[in-house]
């Protein structure tokens, strides 16, 4: 229905108010041939002011991107090539440009990662011009400083060499795409996370952000993790990456993979050590909804080959992606919470 209102004091010739112009109007303003996707103006009251879902996600990371820049001195941005660390590579451009990124990236290589995930990584990493930090699990049990798990998988062996590239690269502040949704330990921290000389996490320590005030203040030899999209969802981040066409390894949507069942979980075979004796392989159309170590990272069942189809399939589902295809978390009740303590992600 169209709804008109008086101007308040202003009167034509024949001494009646003359009515402003119908919100109909105001709101067709820009129908016809106009591109309004991302504008949201109906969730935000009508306002052609309010920011959408999406635009006041982005400008909460840029403006916490921003924050580092201005308080610390050698940040870093974890990038493995998967898709919540390449949406925050995307934001921290935003951030910056025209400028380049005033920062270098950094990846613990497990040696057991989906070698499509790192052709990725390499390809971003040149196209950009940025500098890339590998830390290699490998090298570390080459060495003898760490010892292969009985059940094959590297994920929980990052730590050592994460902090180590942390300590020898004296970074500050370390960017990480952690999200609240994920898993219940990442749920407890906050945007800017304290570290401690050793790199471990105390629940205890963390501090009020209220209004967006985030404090940076540490001791030497401690840092702070920060997390640009804790307040994101797994369906926010496809959705934002379907609005800004952002490209991702083709891992992430349905194609034919050779599988294994493991633990009620589809891993791919490789050289870490599946499958054993007895384990079947067969081929299936999967996908997958994050991405690690090959050992502990398991591919769903899926026929969604693009990104509306994965959008519908997130929508539709009552799992997070670390609790249905993550074989590290579920080591125990706390196998993130313990990890984290330790110096982990």
């Amino acid at each position: 229905m169209t709804t008109t209102t008086e101007a308040d004091g202003t009167a034509g010739p024949d001494g009646r108010t003359a009515p402003a112009a119908s919100t109909d109007a105001a709101e067709g303003a820009g129908a016809e041939g106009t591109d309004t996707e991302g504008t949201d103006t109906a969730r935000a009251g009508g306002s052609p002011y309010a920011l959408s879902h999406l635009d006041a996600l982005e400008s909460e990371a840029v403006h916490i991107f921003r924050e580092v820049a201005g308080e610390f001195e050698r940040p870093v941005i974890l990038f493995s090539g998967g898709k919540d660390s390449i949406v925050m590579l995307h934001l921290a451009l935003k951030a910056f440009a025209p400028a380049a990124v005033p920062f270098s990236l950094l990846h613990v290589d497990t040696g057991h990662n989906f070698p499509e995930v790192l052709d990725f990584r390499d390809r971003t990493v040149a196209e950009h011009g940025l500098r890339l930090h590998v830390a290699s699990v490998q090298e570390f049990v080459d060495a003898g400083k760490l010892r292969e798990r009985p059940d094959g998988t590297r994920n929980p062996l990052q730590t050592v060499p994460l902090l180590d590239a942390i300590e020898r690269n004296r970074f500050d502040a370390v960017f990480g795409g952690g999200r609240r949704d994920e898993e219940k330990a990442r749920a407890k921290e906050r945007v800017f996370s304290l570290r401690d000389e050793f790199g471990g996490w105390n629940p205890r320590r963390q501090r009020p952000e209220l209004w967006q005030l985030y404090n940076g203040r540490h001791s030497p030899g401690e840092h702070v993790r920060v997390f640009p999209l804790s307040n994101w969802t797994e369906l926010d981040v496809w959705q934002y990456i379907a609005r800004e066409k952002i490209e991702l390894p083709a891992i992430y949507y349905a194609h034919e993979r050779e599988v294994f069942a493991r633990n009620g979980m589809w891993l791919a075979p490789g050289a870490w050590g599946g499958p054993k004796d007895g384990e079947r392989t067969e081929t299936r159309k999967v996908r997958y909804r994050t991405v690690g170590d090959m050992s502990c990272t398991g591919a769903v069942d899926s026929g969604a080959d693009t990104i509306e189809a994965v959008i519908t399939e997130i929508a539709a589902s009552r799992l997070t992606e670390r609790g249905a295809t993550r074989a590290d978390d579920k080591l125990s009740e706390a196998a993130m919470e313990d990890r984290k303590r330790e110096g982990y992600f």
